[in-house]
């Protein structure tokens, strides 16, 4: 049996919940849409259990899986904002307070 990676058993608990939640939605599309599993499983080349995993929100399937399930219900533009700069506010608190210490450091020049 091969062994689990480490980062899926560090998984952090908001990022676990996450995952549930986007397996429990593509469950519920599915269904809305009145396809079974195999169909499914059929649509995005996996077998029925790993189908089953990715609705529970299991972080050991491929995220390509999920892009692809994400693809099949016209979602998949929004898998490339997940990580977008501009919705990035740590880094953006971190560029301003940088900014503001380069600001405080620098000595005033006086105006002629």
């Amino acid at each position: 049996m091969p062994k689990s990676a480490s980062a899926l058993e560090t998984l952090p608990p908001a990022a676990t919940a996450a995952l549930r939640k986007l397996g429990a939605d593509l469950t519920t599309a599915r269904k809305r849409r009145k396809q079974s599993l195999r169909a499914w499983a059929v649509r995005l080349d996996v077998s029925v259990p790993t189908l089953m995993k990715m609705e529970k929100g299991s972080a050991a399937v491929s995220i390509g899986v999920y892009a692809t399930a994400l693809w099949i219900i016209g979602r998949h533009e929004a898998l490339g904002l997940v990580a977008d700069p501009k919705e990035d506010a740590a880094a953006l608190e971190n560029e301003i307070s940088v900014a503001a210490q380069r600001h405080r450091r620098s000595p005033a020049t006086p105006k002629e």
